[in-house]
């Protein structure tokens, strides 16, 4: 929802505080996602053994079950079936499998991480979230991660760069035509004129979970505005009580005129940058709306955009690339999967 009128807008951008954030924990789910999970109750006896061999290199069933533990624990907690916890179990063999192979060729080119890069690359991170080094290894170890773990992580993804800096990206070219037809893809359709608006939004169900009646619905918006209105920010208070898309903290971000709903615009005509609506009772629940700012629309050119297009565009084709290289590594490498992982 929302239309783009600058490069700074709604297509590449969100607030800072959200950006910072969303990065944060972006960064924190990344590193998760490929190290071992906090140990928790084993859901199965697990038996050691190899689960492939990766030319001279081994992949050991406890790393792959320690991969895949927290995903299997939620699968099994929604009763998804045996087939699908085993899939998990694959794809975390088949990353650990690529991590083999990404490791024997940082080896061979001598393309290792060295510890002052993994600490340039830390504080850039925590520099970019508005945080010291420090506080960023205390967030990551509230999210059940070492520090040694973290680094290894960022250790990893460094060397990953390189590789395929130097295996990849040679032979990724992006043309003009491309990226006109990403422009008239992305903005083709953008209005040439009228007045956008940046939106925040908490919205609570009539019938939900936390109200059954409409006047339910407006005493808990009431009660969030006053929260507001005292101070509290209003992404925190969105993030606690929205019923709609939780994790966006109220974000609508830019939205033109021609976009808005008929209920918000008579909702925020008169309001100044800053200033909240009065509940807003409606047929689904009951809302309130906050005018971040406003600014005549003015379209976005091709050449204010082909920075980011061309960007979005390289990376695109560099990882469709990757893909493409490392099936023919795995292709010319002895590559074995044992006992349950295999055939």
């Amino acid at each position: 929802m929302g239309t783009c009128r600058s490069i700074d807008s709604s297509s590449f951008a969100a607030s800072p505080s959200r950006v910072r954030r969303a990065l944060i924990f972006a960064l924190l789910a990344a590193a998760a996602s490929g190290l071992p999970a906090p140990r928790a109750e084993a859901t199965e006896t697990l038996v050691e053994g190899i689960a492939a061999q990766v030319g001279s290199d081994i992949v050991l069933v406890s790393e792959v079950m320690e991969i895949a533990r927290p995903v299997e624990e939620r699968m099994r907690a929604a009763g998804a079936p045996e087939s699908e916890v085993q899939k998990v179990r694959r794809d975390a063999l088949d990353r650990l499998i690529e991590g083999k192979l990404l490791s024997s060729v940082v080896e061979r080119l001598e393309l290792g991480a060295e510890r002052e890069e993994v600490d340039a690359a830390i504080a850039a991170i925590a520099e970019d979230n508005g945080l010291t080094p420090e506080e960023l290894y205390k967030s990551i170890e509230s999210h059940g991660l070492t520090v040694d773990e973290y680094r290894k992580k960022i250790q990893g993804e460094i060397e990953r760069s390189k590789v395929v800096n130097a295996m990849v990206r040679s032979r990724v070219e992006v043309t003009q035509d491309e990226l006109r037809r990403l422009y008239d893809e992305r903005f083709g359709k953008q209005p040439s004129g009228g007045e956008e608006f940046y939106l925040r939004h908490i919205v609570v169900r009539s019938g939900g979970p936390t109200a059954s009646s409409g006047s339910e619905a407006c005493a808990r918006i009431a009660a969030a505005r006053a929260e507001i209105e005292g101070g509290a920010e209003f992404e925190a208070v969105a993030g606690r009580i929205t019923e709609m898309n939780p994790e966006r903290e109220g974000e609508l971000g830019w939205i033109h005129d021609s976009e808005l709903a008929s209920w918000m615009k008579g909702a925020i005509e008169n309001l100044a940058p800053g200033q909240m609506t009065q509940p807003v009772e409606m047929s689904f629940g009951c809302n309130l709306l906050q005018l971040v700012d406003r600014r005549p629309f003015r379209p976005v050119s091709f050449e204010e955009a082909q920075p980011q297009l061309r960007n979005l565009l390289y990376q695109q084709k560099t990882e469709a690339e990757y893909v493409k290289w490392i099936d023919v590594l795995r292709k010319q490498t002895h590559i074995e999967r044992k006992g349950a992982f295999g055939g």
